[in-house]
């Protein structure tokens, strides 16, 4: 299932089909925050309210022409503003495939640079979202490049299905670059990832452990970083056995609460969310917005059963 959904979420012949059908739409909307900039800002001000933090993703992904790369970079600077105007408790995530990186990698990383040039008037930090594996030796790439031209304010994310992911990790920590750490959710052969769960999530928490080990080290340092933005480790995850093991070896290594960070997505387990940040853990939640909707739609089907039976019994209900 999880396989046949994420080929529907590529499928441009299901793309129109389900975009074209208003209940999909009425169902999306638990895991999108609307379609519009000013849907995201309401959104964002409702979870800033609650004392938890955000980070907007202007939804889009694959531009297949230099102007397309430009107005999704202007579309995210966009946002930068709201943010700032504002005065939302918020960062940026955003793909790189949206900016260019599959048209022209040189395109992208100038449509990044503006992007990273307007977050860092405004002290905003910007999250580089990971994609598939075919992207990833690239995303990494740039987002060396940005750092080696003075960009403070961005962060990567890490994938604990890859095999190579432990030494991305490491490599990244080397360079103190930000980890949000996910398990993954593309479909990828058994030849450059974990095919069994057990083993997705054993490296999950041995990733977890090493950005909290340089966490540790690096306490006095962190006190520098900017007010609002992520800790070296995000935990990005709703698999409360994950987040366990991740607050355990936290306080097994004596590391303040305030230096993990747990990021979950806009609609999903709200009572987690509420739960950690009572607990005095910083939590980041991911807010989509945009119309270009249904990829993230279809990949939080993919991601867990339960969201299946939400959209499915939404469905019925309503036939």
């Amino acid at each position: 299932m999880r396989s046949l959904l994420i080929y529907l979420s590529q499928a441009e012949w299901a793309k129109k089909l389900v975009m074209g059908f208003p209940l999909a739409r009425r169902v999306a909307l638990r895991f999108v925050a609307g379609e519009t900039l000013e849907d995201a800002v309401a959104a964002v001000r409702g979870i800033n309210e609650t004392g938890m933090l955000a980070t907007l993703d202007v939804l889009g992904e694959h531009s297949h022409t230099e102007a397309g790369t430009r107005q999704s970079a202007q579309r995210i600077i966009d946002a930068v503003e709201a943010i700032a105007t504002q005065k939302l408790r918020a960062s940026i995530s955003l793909k790189l495939t949206q900016i260019g990186l599959m048209l022209d990698p040189n395109v992208c990383a100038q449509n990044l640079r503006n992007i990273l040039e307007a977050a860092s008037k405004k002290k905003i930090f910007v999250r580089i979202d990971m994609e598939d594996s075919q992207s990833l030796p690239l995303t990494l790439d740039i987002i060396d490049q940005m750092r080696t031209d003075g960009f403070e304010n961005i962060g990567a994310v890490i994938q604990s299905y890859l095999y190579r992911s432990e030494e991305d990790v490491r490599v990244l920590l080397q360079k103190d670059i930000t980890i949000r750490l996910v398990k993954g959710a593309y479909k990828e052969p058994p030849e450059i990832a974990f095919p069994q769960k057990s083993d997705v999530d054993a490296s999950f928490d041995k990733l977890t452990q090493m950005m909290l080990d340089v966490s540790l080290k690096n306490a006095k340092s962190l006190e520098q970083v900017p007010d609002l933005w992520p800790p070296i480790a995000a935990v990005g995850s709703h698999d409360e056995v994950r987040i366990q093991k991740a607050v355990d070896y936290a306080q097994s290594i004596g590391l303040e609460n305030r230096w993990l960070e747990f990021q979950m997505l806009y609609g999903i387990r709200r009572d987690l969310q509420d739960r950690l940040s009572q607990q005095g853990y910083p939590v980041r939640v991911y807010v989509p917005f945009g119309e270009d909707w249904y990829p993230y739609f279809m990949r939080r089907l993919a991601e867990r059963p339960a969201n299946l039976w939400f959209f499915a019994s939404n469905l019925m209900r309503r036939n």
